[in-house]
């Protein structure tokens, strides 16, 4: 199918999109072995600082179990609220990989084979190929490809609604071929502030500091080491001059009352 312009942007117009408008995206993760316990899911911090530099929030992550309406579901409510929506898991080889088929359900499309997907399938394991393999190259119909650097198996694009595997060297070699290529805002900017420091003492500050510099966000993460507790305290903002200025004015602030900070984490 072909992607919608305002989806597809080239480097060179890419900038010219609407700077203050704030693209959003939701992160459905799929898969009972990370309801379970048995596997700990690491592509949500990966794509959540992947969208930032695309100048896209990560605004939602859900995790729902391997189940047709559960996955139907949360993709319809995602897509009808986010700009994007991205899925991990569920698209092997095996007979419980129903991804593209819980997907495909939910948007009213058949399920057919990409000839595209099948051929890359068929030269990258040659006389290796099974009908278990080929499985991979089922997209609902009218979607897209999404190059996978690392097996062959392609993940699929479906308008806004990217589908991915759930393995992070393969979901993030897919996310490095869709670079530059979805339309955003700026980036997200991001520095942080430490202080041994008790997050109650500096609540007020914090709450100050973000109030005082307009399009400033301030997150404070406390941590306890060596037998005393601290924070480090991140500032989000699209503006560097915002940043910096708001960076400047937490650590004289802190040290005005006795805490000693340093820029960067502790």
């Amino acid at each position: 199918m072909k992607n919608d312009a305002a989806n597809e942007m080239t480097p060179g117009n890419r900038e010219a999109a609407a700077a203050d408008r704030v693209w959003t995206a939701a992160l459905i993760v799929i898969g009972d072995e990370i309801l379970s316990g048995r596997t700990q899911d690491a592509n949500l911090s990966y794509l959540a600082r992947w969208l930032n530099i695309q100048g896209i929030r990560l605004k939602e992550a859900r995790v729902v179990s391997d189940d047709m309406d559960a996955i139907g579901d949360a993709v319809k409510a995602c897509l009808a609220a986010y700009d994007y929506v991205f899925t991990t898991g569920g698209i092997g080889p095996t007979h419980d990989d129903i991804t593209v088929d819980a997907v495909a359900s939910a948007l009213g499309v058949p399920v057919v084979h990409h000839p595209d997907a099948e051929a890359t399938l068929r030269a990258y394991y040659g006389d290796r190929i099974t009908e278990a393999r080929l499985r991979m190259a089922r997209v609902p119909e009218g979607s897209d490809l999404i190059a996978n650097p690392e097996t062959g198996a392609p993940g699929i694009r479906f308008d806004r609604l990217f589908i991915m595997a759930g393995v992070p060297k393969i979901t993030q070699g897919m996310l490095r071929g869709l670079d530059g290529k979805l339309a955003g805002g700026q980036p997200v900017l991001s520095r942080a502030v430490g202080a041994w420091a008790q997050e109650s003492t500096v609540a007020d500050l914090l709450a100050r500091v973000q109030k005082d510099h307009d399009g400033v966000q301030v997150g404070s993460y406390p941590f306890w080491r060596e037998g005393k507790g601290g924070a480090n305290f991140v500032l989000r903002s699209v503006e560097p001059h915002s940043l910096a200025a708001a960076i400047d004015d937490l650590k004289a602030s802190l040290e005005a009352i006795g805490i000693p900070a340093q820029e960067g984490e502790i």
